[in-house]
């Protein structure tokens, strides 16, 4: 085979792939294709199978084969025969990954920060929404903030006359998988840690001050130049995210017009800077309950200060099991505790949705 390709899509559980398409030099007629799938599963919980192979098809270059979208992140195989050749296909051998709308963001390194970037069509100052990823996206490559989990994509799909902003995070010096065993070594690595955390303070993994900082001269940069309209820019993020959205607005609070924070890490960071909020609008939005079992405690108590002294622009939804599972969340049967609570936390999907009008909501901001 001279080279395997595969078309994926980011769809709301992340990147799900489409079709695979072999190149191959040799003939082949469309009765000597035989192939077979495992592992595509299509679920958050890695249960459910989608219906696999759809169809093989022999085309001018090689053979097609369109899959019921499945999820890219699961180890799949696909074994057989093209022709005389046998075949066996994993994440491991794909020469090429084919993303649908990726190149819709243009890739850019700019005083040390990776980001990719959605520029309208449009003359004239735009809005610009700002998007934070969560842990599993961090990195140098420029490209998982947008493939890893629903974002960036939906965003300039929903709002395709403003600019969205997707920058990566520094992965630090440690993998996630190295950083969450640091983590464990100080006990339950999804407890609320009212300490400070070391890693935004070390400038370590994820959305330090510094970082943000340049983020924000960046927009601002924009701003400068015609291009962004300063009276609308936004941030939003998920896990990590939201609690760099939290971070971005303490960082820059004279930017923004308002913010969206989900399921945002709460520690003695955020939750200092949510006590102290400034005059930003702020809608933060997550699950009845995740892996951060004290988040909601610590949100709430900010958001109850804020509340008592007046702030009308501090709002607080938390998405309830029914509404989780209208969108394929939590309602697996069988679900161990830890696995639940590992599919609520992707409560940025009804966000993202535009649930209870969340996104409307945020873009409706004005500055004066």
């Amino acid at each position: 085979m001279r080279k395997i390709i595969a078309y994926t899509h980011v769809g709301d559980y992340g990147e799900a792939v489409d079709n695979i398409h072999f190149l191959t030099d040799n003939e082949i007629n469309a009765g000597e294709i035989s192939l077979s799938i495992e592992g595509n599963y299509r679920d958050l919980s890695g249960r459910a199978l989608s219906e696999g192979i759809l169809s093989a098809d022999v085309s001018g270059d090689g053979v097609n084969v369109v899959l019921d979208p499945f999820l890219y992140r699961y180890d799949f195989k696909i074994t057989g025969k093209i022709g005389a050749e046998e075949v066996e296909v994993t994440k491991d051998n794909i020469d090429e990954v084919i993303i649908k709308d990726v190149d819709s963001f243009r890739a850019i390194e700019e005083n040390g920060v990776h980001y990719r970037l959605y520029e309208p069509e449009a003359f004239g100052p735009r809005p610009l929404v700002l998007f934070l990823h969560g842990g599993g996206e961090c990195g140098e490559d420029n490209r998982i903030q947008l493939t890893g989990t629903l974002g960036a994509l939906r965003l300039a799909e929903k709002w395709p006359e403003m600019y969205v902003m997707a920058p990566q995070a520094p992965a630090g010096s440690l993998t996630m998988e190295e950083n969450f065993e640091v983590m464990k070594k100080r006990g339950n690595p999804f407890r609320v840690e009212m300490g400070m955390t070391p890693f935004a303070l070390k400038g370590e993994r994820g959305w330090n001050r510094d970082y943000l900082g340049k983020v924000a001269d960046i927009i601002r940069k924009m701003i400068a130049d015609g291009k962004v309209d300063r009276r609308r820019v936004y941030v939003i993020g998920m896990s990590m995210g939201g609690g760099g959205t939290i971070n971005m607005v303490s960082v820059a609070p004279d930017l923004f017009a308002a913010a969206a924070p989900i399921c945002p890490s709460m520690n003695g960071e955020s939750y200092a800077q949510l006590l102290h909020w400034p005059d930003v609008p702020v809608w933060i939005s997550t699950a009845y309950m995740d892996h951060q079992h004290g988040r909601h405690a610590y949100i709430y108590n900010a958001c109850r200060k804020l509340w008592d002294e007046g702030r009308k622009d501090i709002k607080y939804t938390i998405y309830l099991p029914e509404e989780l599972e209208q969108y394929g969340i939590g309602g697996t049967e069988g679900l161990s505790d830890k696995e639940l609570d590992a599919e609520n936390h992707n409560s940025w999907i009804l966000t993202l949705h535009n649930e209870k009008g969340i996104l409307d909501w945020m873009i409706s901001h004005v500055k004066e």
